[in-house]
């Protein structure tokens, strides 16, 4: 009996890596013909244009839940939480399934934790606690592979089959710093000034903490150095991030924030509430 059998196998942004036919394997070389994955998300900032990002993920199978839902980045958390390298391999793959930029937040600005979390298919960084023009320095130059940075020469993940994966990287990889501390805004003019950072992200729950209004980020003092802060970045030309709701997303939009991160877990929390209020009133 003679069993004639095609597969075609399709990864987003590559081709189909094994056509076999009539039993003859005709396999393609990936040197020859993989080319690096388009990070679509740091494609519209260059733009101009707004992303809307994700936040709150703890697994891959949470990614592909929201995966349908068109939002242009995942921000997977590996400076909370439980995540380990395992799963975060697994979360990034999730994400280029669902052609979702990866943007992973790490501990620490270290330079060997940033490149072992490139290597692991991230196709960004998220670097916290970001004051100084010099902390800036180093977390754009750890992601970075020469002439703009020292990123380690290993590529992972995203460079399997990608010849030229190391001359293309660093057009791909995206760079977010956190300022979450009063001293960056107050270094705010130096830190804009650093080269190759994608995004300038406030963040208000640390901010309020350091301005003395621990866990009150709407406090008026906090909110009013936010929005200075989101102006200085705007009028130097470069992207500017911060988190949003549902009730500040069209606000901080119109402001000018390009980067727009949301957690999910919020709605699932106020979804909740809601439907066992109507349940114990119903009787």
């Amino acid at each position: 009996m003679c069993v004639f059998l095609a597969v075609v196998g399709k990864w987003p942004g590559s081709p189909s890596p094994v056509t076999a036919i009539g039993g003859q394997n005709q396999r393609l070389r990936r040197n020859d013909v993989a080319s690096i994955r388009v990070n679509k998300a740091k494609q519209k900032l260059q733009k101009g244009e707004v992303i809307t990002v994700v936040s709150g993920l703890q697994s891959s199978d949470i990614i592909d839940f929201l995966g349908p839902m068109d939002f242009d980045a995942a921000w997977i958390e590996c400076e909370h939480g439980s995540i380990d390298w395992h799963e975060l391999g697994n979360m990034t793959r999730a994400c280029d399934l669902w052609e979702m930029a990866s943007v992973t937040r790490v501990n620490s600005n270290d330079p060997g934790l940033i490149t072992r979390t490139l290597d692991r298919g991230s196709l960004g960084i998220v670097v916290p606690h970001v004051n100084t023009k010099e902390a800036a320095e180093q977390a754009a130059q750890s992601t970075k592979y020469s002439p703009l940075g020292y990123r380690g020469m290993f590529g992972g993940r995203q460079s399997f089959g990608v010849s030229d994966y190391f001359h293309r990287a660093n057009d791909q990889t995206m760079v977010i710093v956190l300022l979450e501390e009063a001293e960056a805004l107050e270094n705010l003019d130096e830190i804009l000034t650093v080269p190759d950072i994608d995004v300038f992200f406030i963040a208000p729950s640390d901010l309020s903490q350091t301005m003395g209004h621990i866990g009150d980020a709407g406090h008026p003092e906090v909110l009013a150095a936010i929005d200075d802060g989101i102006a200085k970045i705007i009028a130097a030309g470069k992207v500017a991030g911060t988190l949003v709701n549902d009730e500040s997303v069209e606000e901080y939009a119109q402001k000018g924030v390009q980067f727009l991160m949301t957690p999910w877990n919020a709605w699932v929390a106020r979804g909740a509430a809601a439907f066992v209020e109507k349940a114990n009133n119903a009787r």
